[in-house]
């Protein structure tokens, strides 16, 4: 690339690329004028493109009068191309924050390519616009260097895991975006097909059941960049239409494809320079990681562990607890360090993120500095009970013990969200990358709002041989061949081994509530595959925009996509989505209510 940048286009050098070993080189320059000063009859031009920027000195005597107007007249943002010889710059005006810091261009043609209205916003980093009005104008917005680094990042993550697919023996195979809407998941977007009246396409929510046909078909190794799309309530690291990095592998087990991406992330990493990461990954349990974060996703750069305490409170005089333990629910707590002077109205303030996550409340014994032992539940615990307490937390003065006691699922779900809070509050370094493995979900959770089982990851899972026999009979017992991918927090990869036996797919279609005729109907194309010699195979899908989104160290992928959506699934700079007239409503057979 170095060696093309600079062809086939009007510039010979671009605005980060000059340095002191180009001294005396005459150089073309095109880009932005990002600030401009005038110092006594010489003019001073940041010239900024997406490699960053140079100083462009304009001194009267060295270019034409129109020239020397021209730059005397410049806005910001006004499109240049500028021709010159490099220098130095004098040691007192050397730049050490600048890449091109070291020398400036004198310029001896200073030519405008387009003018620029004045700009709704500064086109510099850390401005404090709101999110929405730099959406709308999201083409400035991306020419400040810290979006473009964005994307340049997402763009050498992307090459990279390329490039380490193609070396392993994969086929990069696109698949249909005009699909069939399938009940697995999210809401679909559906598009009505004028050539079918009545009938419609579903944006894919993944390649998924493709890719197992392709499988099916004799490629063995597949992968895409895939575009997904889900209808979804959305979040900070959620968006309606998000790209996947999808991949599928015949004649393998779970081992074989979590070995092989592990090399492909560390290939990746080491592409951007992520050089803290150990390779092998830890692999964790999936009821390990439920058991002491409190959820499948853990972020394991800090401790704050949640201990089950049930067994020690079950008789205690505190009803909350005691209740809740003798009726098959859980007791347990986190011990934050150095929280434990808070005051009383603080640590109560917590109690709002547990009511978020389904507590009907959250009980708290503060350990103070001086060595005050502050609670409204203490005087309900004897003498043994409490002490069990303090050696089970392993608690010293300064810690503030926080407790959630209700169904295992709730009280997971409290102390995980609190975890998370208190490492914030705290201040708790979270420093670096942290990669890892979570391993064997169960197959089926029970889905309380639609009355029915649904699948953990997906119905295409294969479920544990030793369990196949627990398909009707015990759903809940039954564990999966899963593995997720989890880094700093987040799931950035969920897998699995899939079916490969037809009879064991329509078995937990059946459980997840579809009967012959749905089968036959939404996934008939798939048993058929099934049906017709599949072999074994398994595979992953890597959230693309997560992951940089980490990489890049943001809060939301908004960030990290050229032109996202914002919450409400919109898009301020086009208007997207707009209302269509009537004759497009007729062309397929529709009409608004």
């Amino acid at each position: 690339m170095e060696d093309f940048r600079n062809e086939y286009c009007m510039h010979t050098a671009t605005c980060g690329q000059l340095r002191a070993t180009d001294v005396n080189q005459e150089v073309t320059l095109c880009g932005w004028a990002w600030h401009t000063r005038d110092h006594g009859g010489l003019i001073f031009i940041d010239l900024r493109d997406r490699d960053g920027y140079t100083q462009v000195v304009v001194d009267p005597d060295c270019v034409s009068e129109e020239d020397f107007h021209a730059a005397e007249h410049l806005g910001r943002e006004y499109v240049l191309k500028v021709s010159g010889r490099v220098r130095e710059r004098a040691p007192e005006a050397i730049n050490p924050n600048m890449i091109t810091g070291e020398i400036e261009v004198l310029a001896n043609a200073v030519e405008v390519l387009n003018t620029s209205v004045t700009p709704p916003f500064s086109i510099e980093d850390g401005i404090e616009t709101d999110e929405i009005t730099r959406m709308k104008w999201r083409y400035l917005d991306i020419r400040r260097p810290e979006m473009l680094a964005n994307l340049k990042l997402r763009h050498t993550v992307t090459q990279a895991m390329r490039r380490a697919l193609d070396e392993r023996g994969f086929l990069e195979i696109e698949t249909p975006i005009l699909a069939n809407s399938t009940p697995e998941g999210a809401r679909d977007y559906i598009v009505p097909s004028r050539p079918n009246p009545g009938k419609f396409y579903a944006l894919p929510q993944s390649p998924q059941q493709f890719k197992q046909m392709l499988m099916c078909a004799g490629v063995e190794r597949y992968y895409q960049i895939a575009r997904c799309f889900r209808d979804e309530d959305l979040r900070a690291d959620r968006q309606p239409e998000f790209t996947q990095v999808d991949i599928e592998m015949s004649f393998v087990e779970g081992d074989d494809v979590c070995d092989m991406m592990e090399g492909v992330m560390a290939e990746t990493l080491k592409a951007v320079g992520v050089t803290d990461v150990a390779f092998p990954l830890q692999k964790m349990q999936y009821a390990d990681a439920m058991r002491d974060y409190g959820c499948d996703r853990p972020d394991v750069r800090f401790g704050m562990l949640l201990h089950d305490i049930t067994d020690i409170v079950k008789d205690t005089g505190f009803k909350v607890f005691a209740s809740v333990a003798q009726s098959g629910g859980v007791v347990k707590a986190i011990n934050v360090k150095g929280a434990g002077d808070w005051s009383r109205g603080e640590v109560e303030k917590l109690a709002s993120i547990a009511e978020a996550n389904g507590a009907k409340g959250m009980a708290w014994v503060a350990f103070t500095t001086d060595g005050q032992e502050k609670s409204p539940i203490k005087k309900f615990f004897t003498d043994e009970e409490w002490a069990a307490l303090k050696a089970e937390m392993e608690v010293e003065p300064g810690d503030l013990l926080l407790f959630a006691a209700d169904k295992p699922e709730i009280a997971n779900a409290v102390l995980s969200a609190l975890r998370l809070h208190m490492a914030d509050a705290m201040n708790i370094p979270r420093e670096g990358h942290a990669l890892l493995w979570v391993v064997n979900f169960p197959m089926f959770r029970y889905d309380e709002d639609e009355k029915k089982y649904a699948a953990e990851h997906h119905p295409f899972t294969h479920v544990l041989k030793e369990d196949l026999d627990k398909i009707e009979s015990d759903p809940l017992a039954c564990g999966s061949y899963s593995y997720d991918l989890v880094m700093d927090g987040f799931e950035v990869g969920g897998g699995t081994i899939r079916i490969h036996n037809a009879e064991e797919q329509r078995r937990i279609l059946r459980v997840v509530g579809l009967t012959d005729d749905e089968i036959d109907e939404k996934f008939g194309h798939l048993i058929r595959a099934l049906e017709l010699g599949a072999p074994p195979h398994g595979g992953i899908a890597l959230g693309l925009d997560r992951l940089v989104m980490l990489l890049a160290r943001k809060d939301s992928i908004r960030d990290v996509i050229a032109f996202p959506k914002t919450s409400s699934a919109s898009d301020p700079m086009t208007g997207a989505p707009s209302a269509v007239t009537g004759r497009q409503l007729k062309d397929v057979n529709l009409r608004i209510l």
